[in-house]
């Protein structure tokens, strides 16, 4: 399709859809020609959802996961076991494990991982926080993605967690390497969580 053919709103359109991740720009054109032909109803209501998410959702000032509230909910929970804290990099994350109902502890939330590549080091994280949430806290879990990244992170925070006499454990290596959490299903996941080690 010839881009020159297609009206500025349209092409803003793809343009914008585009830079949503796995999103390439045959599919932002199909999505765009959907919008198109929605009606102005349910153009409305994606167009308010978005902003909804925008202006709603915030991070928890615990533990940075999503939440409408200071504080979310799993952070709220006291029958959450408050000696165990799960390190994940994103909220999708805690999505995933939650499915699997095995953990029952608190959960934190990184940001993201080491990676000198992209210019981003420990002090861009939340390991700061997570360092400040130990008191009481007898186990730290990680269950950070099997990627490079992810494996420096990992060395890093287990020199830093043992130096403060924590116990570090690891979800079992059941979960493929290279793979994301969010693409992992619940039993695979489920069964890493219960065969987690000692690092």
């Amino acid at each position: 399709m010839k881009t020159a053919l297609l009206p500025p709103a349209i092409l803003n359109l793809v343009e914008e859809l585009a830079r949503l991740p796995g999103i390439g720009r045959k599919t932002a054109s199909r999505l765009a020609f959907y919008i198109l032909n929605a009606s102005n109803h349910d153009a409305e209501n994606l167009a308010r959802a978005i902003r909804e998410v925008k202006q709603k959702i915030r991070f928890c000032k615990t533990c940075f996961n999503i939440t409408e509230e200071e504080i979310c909910q799993i952070c709220r929970d006291t029958s959450r076991n408050r000696s165990q804290i799960c390190v994940v990099e994103d909220p999708a994350s805690i999505i995933m494990l939650e499915k699997t109902n095995e953990y029952q502890g608190l959960y934190h939330v990184l940001g993201g991982v080491i990676s000198p590549l992209d210019g981003i080091g420990a002090e861009d994280l939340h390991m700061k926080q997570l360092i400040e949430r130990l008191e009481g806290v007898h186990e730290v879990i990680l269950a950070l993605n099997s990627s490079t990244e992810g494996e420096a992170t990992s060395i890093y925070l287990t020199r830093l967690l043992k130096s403060r006499g924590i116990k570090v454990t690891r979800l079992a290596r059941g979960i493929p390497l290279g793979s994301n959490l969010e693409f992992v299903d619940e039993l695979t996941l489920s069964k890493a969580l219960k065969s987690r080690m000692d690092v």
